[in-house]
């Protein structure tokens, strides 16, 4: 699995909230993966935090 997040983020933060293990918010607020979860860490929760994000920056790809 190979995660990434565009510049269109807003800091809405979902992902955040919805995938801790995965993803965080930088001193902005905007989207970032956590250090060395970049492939998704196998956390089941990664492809629903992509959905909760309201201007659908984070695509998650099958390797």
């Amino acid at each position: 699995m190979r995660i990434t997040i565009n510049n269109s983020c807003i800091g809405a933060g979902q992902c955040a909230l919805t995938a801790p293990g995965v993803f965080t918010q930088d001193d902005d607020g905007y989207s970032e993966l956590l250090p060395g979860r970049e492939d998704g860490a196998g956390d089941p929760l990664v492809r629903e935090a992509a959905r909760a994000c309201p201007v659908q920056a984070i695509t998650v790809a099958d390797d």
